[in-house]
């Protein structure tokens, strides 16, 4: 992404966190129940006056073919709108109803199975892990004991950022099972709830826990008792449910983070609790409401009494915060007033504040598509921005528009300019950090060894296997599990070689270095990615590869 804005997985942002022990006091003023969306739209307040031409102009900033964006206030949907294409080149244009991956916006339904299990007395929150899949392990055994159902949505677990997520992205072979029984050779390089890194490996064993508490499938379990009666009828848990004829929307990713390109529709079906759902400005306007009302749905059951997902409880245990995040520095002066005073994050959601207002808040980012849904609890206000392109700037800069005209209509911010400037500023140290790495390579070295000694398999104890070959003259390397992951090995200096994937929509080439021995063999083999815009979930500098000796044979 030229913005890595943390998930494809967008990991964060600028946040904050209201106190746990206060929030735990004082709940929220429930919004009204969600009308069913028969009455007239809410009148736009004047801040929203130029959002057309506004939406237009973050487009063209940011290289967006299509956008899509729903606002809602007291209950009501105040602005349910599609911007732009679907795909570029294609003429299907964006509407309120064109669906996106809303990657790692999934998580919060994640929560809510997992809370509204725990309602119907087939799990605690705080029951460990280990007591509904007693197979399950990390790699330390205190924290394998001690691990609940609840740390699995806090990001507290002692991973590192986005630790093991080659398990499972770009696309692996790998079962759901089979993601989670190798997290216990993930190493964990943090103390347990000592801090916050962001995780999605930890959501796949969150799937495992509502299947087996709840003896349906992950995918079964959300469209039956989230999807259905907030009325979300158009949402999808993953992408392998799209039909010939939908109106989806097709990702876009910049090619060696130049030329944007479509970017097919991606599954992730061994674990879909991270990010596999894909829904509609018009479905995930719904779902703000019913958040925003506490858990109250539209309307009355059989009997007359007023419809519930979840418990006004629930919400509380999900919006309160269990990790404090550190508050940083904004990269650039203009960016001092979206930055928090406090910053945490709740079950799955993120906590934060915004010109004296606390925010309830994720992302999402996939390859193509990235996502932004905010809710303001005390204004009753939500806004979700979908897009297809990977620019956090552009839901950040659309998002801020409206809250602002809520929270300051005096303002006038233009927040398309301010983070079109964060951006330029990120791409210049990305070209600084390259520029580093060419002044410090000896161009004139060659590898120690002749090509072909380099070549073999090397295994990771959490991933697996990936194959070093030759051919045409040059090494190539293939990740064993995943298709995506194929590219082109050049010398780059001693032994290190470069990695260029042959999918450059990918943007993560990385160095591939070998270490040897006394006798010159290899003993083993590091990766780490070449530039900063590489997004987290290639964790490549946490594999340990070590040769795999051939049957009767020395490496």
């Amino acid at each position: 992404m030229t913005q890595r804005f943390p998930l494809r997985r967008l990991a964060g942002g600028v946040l904050l966190a209201f106190a746990a022990g206060a929030f735990a006091q004082s709940a929220p003023t429930a919004a009204p129940a969600p009308d069913t969306g028969a009455q007239a739209q809410p009148a736009r307040p004047a801040g929203l006056a130029d959002f057309d031409a506004y939406v237009e102009k973050v487009r063209r900033t940011f290289d967006v073919p299509g956008i899509a964006v729903a606002v809602v206030k007291d209950g009501k949907v105040v602005l349910e709108q599609g911007f732009g294409l679907r795909e570029l080149g294609k003429p299907e244009k964006v509407d309120a109803r064109t669906l996106f991956a809303i990657a790692s916006n999934t998580k919060a339904f994640t929560a809510a199975a997992l809370q509204m299990l725990a309602e119907d007395g087939k799990l605690k929150m705080d029951d460990r892990v280990i007591d509904h899949l007693p197979w399950f392990q990390m790699a330390d055994p205190y924290v394998t004991r001690e691990m609940r159902i609840r740390d699995l949505l806090a990001h507290r677990s002692g991973l590192s950022l986005g630790a093991g997520d080659l398990l499972y992205w770009p696309p692996t072979s790998y079962s759901t099972r089979e993601v989670v029984e190798r997290l216990r050779h993930v190493p964990i390089r943090n103390g347990f709830r000592s801090g916050y890194a962001y995780d999605n490996i930890l959501f796949a064993v969150a799937t495992l826990v509502i299947e087996q508490a709840s003896g349906q499938s992950y995918a079964d379990f959300v469209r039956e008792r989230i999807f259905k009666p907030v009325g979300m009828d158009e949402s999808l848990v993953d992408m392998t449910y799209l039909k010939p004829g939908m109106d989806y929307a097709m990702g876009h990713a910049k090619a060696d983070f130049k030329d944007l390109k479509p970017v097919p529709p991606m599954a992730w079906t061994n674990d879909p609790g991270a990010g596999g759902i894909y829904a509609s400005a018009h479905d995930l306007a719904k779902w703000m409401n019913v958040q925003l009302a506490g858990g109250a749905l539209p309307g009355a059951d059989a009997d007359g009494k007023p419809r519930r997902l979840f418990s006004e409880d629930s919400q509380r245990q999900m919006w309160s915060m269990l990790t404090p995040i550190a508050v940083g520095k904004p990269p650039i002066p203009e960016l001092a007033p979206v930055m928090p005073h406090f910053y945490g994050y709740g079950e799955s959601w993120f906590l934060s504040d915004y010109r004296g207002q606390r925010l309830v808040w994720h992302t999402g980012g996939w390859p193509g598509m990235v996502s932004r849904l905010t809710l303001v609890p005390e204004q009753h206000l939500g806004v979700v921005v979908l897009t297809n392109a990977e620019s956090g700037a552009a839901f950040n800069a659309v998002t801020y528009r409206v809250l602002d005209a809520y929270l300051d209509p005096g303002s006038r911010t233009d927040w398309a300019a301010v983070y079109d400037k964060a951006v330029k500023k990120a791409e210049a140290n990305a070209d600084d950090s390259w520029r580093k790495h060419l002044a410090a390579r000896d161009a004139r070295s060659k590898p120690s060894l002749p090509l072909a000694r380099y070549v073999g398999t090397y295994r990771d104890p959490w991933y697996g296997d990936v194959v070093v070959s030759q051919e045409g003259g040059r090494l190539r390397l293939r990740f064993g599990k995943t298709a995506q992951l194929v590219g082109t090995m050049e010398p780059w200096q001693h032994d290190t070689f470069t990695v260029r994937w042959d999918d450059r929509t990918l943007n993560a080439d990385a160095f591939f270095s070998f270490a040897l021995d006394a006798d010159g063999h290899i003993r083993e083999a590091r990766m780490e990615p070449i530039s900063p815009l590489t997004d987290f979930s290639f964790d490549f500098q946490d594999l340990r590869l070590a040769p795999v000796e051939a049957k009767g044979e020395g490496h």
